[in-house]
């Protein structure tokens, strides 16, 4: 493998394993928040115990995710220089908010929340972890952002060989930020719901007649309204970041489904065996219409094949090859709608089965809810490699390809070298965090402490 490929690969690999722990991090934050509300406004102990437990698995999660996520501005300058030459001056705004104001207020009250137990009076120390949520949702925005502004660029003009931004709100307030917005944050509290409901269900399963279980009981019954809840939004913010996605890159719809020639109306193949190149199709499930709907709104629209968008950038952008890797797009397009949606339904029914106020009493809904702590986390990483593969060869769309982007000056050797110890370094952090989040998850409730509405003043343990 030459340079591009080697940066290509290394890019992919850090960036997919920090995106495990982004939809945890956001997600977490609210329901952790929630959990201490719901303990503010009721004084029940039980909730506070819930916003402790949880707590400790979202800070385990917020480190994890803290640490991978600083090699990523590593990387813009290591490996891809010339990319971050010329979009240094549009990135530069987002990503400075995103560190100096989102970050900084994540991790100072975070701090605050951790160490402000009996410390803090208790709505002090409830608006703590309340500007956590905040900050964590004022984070994706400003990343989100900055990659929304590579899949459509606005609000910049185009200078000396750089992109210069004329309009920073253009680029906050795009449709495809927002739409990337509604549907990263809805993701993220299906990715947590089902953490929520999936450790839950193992303290059920195997400690039924702790006193915790009625905690556990109620956690589980949150989290699964919460996962069905945000299975909804992010199929309705997925279905409308689709439609923008076809106006945008219509090359990037046709690829999720290897659609090579045009079609009115176009069908949508749950399955497809064959060779995904147009040459040989041996057998598949369509469902007529249903493409036109997803890229259009309308089940009998006209859908630009591959070919036809092949031809028309040719001649826009002169010789070259504009097609994704059509098997990674199409499978990771499914992986990331199936996956979502079986985490989404296990909680429905889950939901249907407590109807009347009791778990299911065979073993299949634990482990089926065990399992489904991993459904949504895998399934926003395939929705981040679709929406980043499906862009290619493009690192900013109509503007820079990725092959343009690379560091002249790096060899492949260094690459490769990174590349190995990243990914020796990131084994290593995965399982110790895997294990530090095993025993958080398998731990009982923190023990409840009577706690009164004054904080009691105690004298700091260390000052400067």
């Amino acid at each position: 493998m030459n340079q591009l490929d080697l940066a290509r690969w290394q890019f992919g690999i850090t960036t997919v394993y920090h995106f495990l722990f982004v939809p945890l991090t956001i997600g977490f934050a609210w329901i952790v928040a929630g959990f201490e509300t719901a303990w503010v406004l009721t004084r029940n102990p039980m909730f506070r115990r819930l916003a402790k437990f949880y707590g400790r698995m979202f800070l385990v999660i917020f480190a994890l995710g803290a640490m991978t996520g600083i090699v990523q501005e590593f990387q813009f300058g290591m490996n891809w220089s010339s990319y971050s030459q010329f979009v240094g001056d549009v990135f530069g705004a987002p990503l400075a908010f995103e560190g100096l104001l989102a970050f900084f207020l994540e991790s100072t009250f975070l701090g605050l929340w951790i160490f402000g137990w009996d410390r803090l009076g208790p709505r002090l120390h409830l608006a703590m972890i309340w500007l956590v949520a905040v900050g964590s949702l004022l984070s994706a925005t400003f990343i989100l952002a900055a990659n929304a502004w590579m899949q459509h660029p606005v609000g910049y003009v185009q200078l000396g060989g750089r992109a210069r931004l004329t309009d920073f709100g253009a680029v906050l307030t795009s449709i495809t930020t927002v739409v990337a917005v509604l549907h990263t944050v809805t993701a993220a509290f299906l990715a947590a719901g089902a953490v929520v409901v999936g450790v839950a269900a193992w303290q059920l399963r195997w400690r039924r007649e702790s006193p915790d279980a009625p905690a556990f009981h109620r956690a589980a019954r949150a989290g699964m309204w919460v996962t069905v809840i945000a299975g909804v939004a992010v199929a309705a913010s997925g279905h409308l970041q689709g439609v923008i996605m076809t106006q945008q890159q219509p090359m990037k719809m046709a690829a999720a489904e290897a659609l090579y020639h045009t079609e009115q109306p176009a069908s949508f193949s749950l399955i497809t065996i064959g060779t995904l190149d147009g040459s040989q199709e041996i057998w598949s499930i369509k469902v007529p219409g249903l493409l036109s709907f997803l890229a259009t709104g309308t089940f009998d629209s006209r859908v630009e094949g591959i070919d036809d968008l092949q031809a028309r950038y040719v001649q826009q952008f002169g010789p070259g090859d504009y097609r994704p890797v059509i098997p990674v797009t199409y499978w990771s397009y499914r992986l990331m709608i199936g996956l979502g949606g079986l985490a989404a339904l296990v909680s429905a029914v889950g939901l249907w089965r407590l109807r009347r106020g009791r778990f299911p009493a065979g073993p299949w809904f634990y482990r089926a809810a065990v399992a489904g702590i991993a459904l949504p986390v895998v399934a926003c990483s395939f929705g981040w490699i679709f929406t980043e593969m499906g862009r290619q060869p493009w690192v900013v769309w109509g503007l820079m390809k990725t092959a343009e982007g690379v560091s002249p000056s790096v060899g492949a050797g260094t690459v490769l070298a990174s590349l190995i110890v990243f990914t020796l370094l990131y084994g290593a952090l995965g399982i110790v965090g895997f294990v530090l989040l095993r025993r958080d998850a398998m731990s009982a409730l923190p023990a409840d402490e009577p706690v009164t509405d004054d904080a009691e003043e105690r004298p700091p343990t260390f000052a400067y």
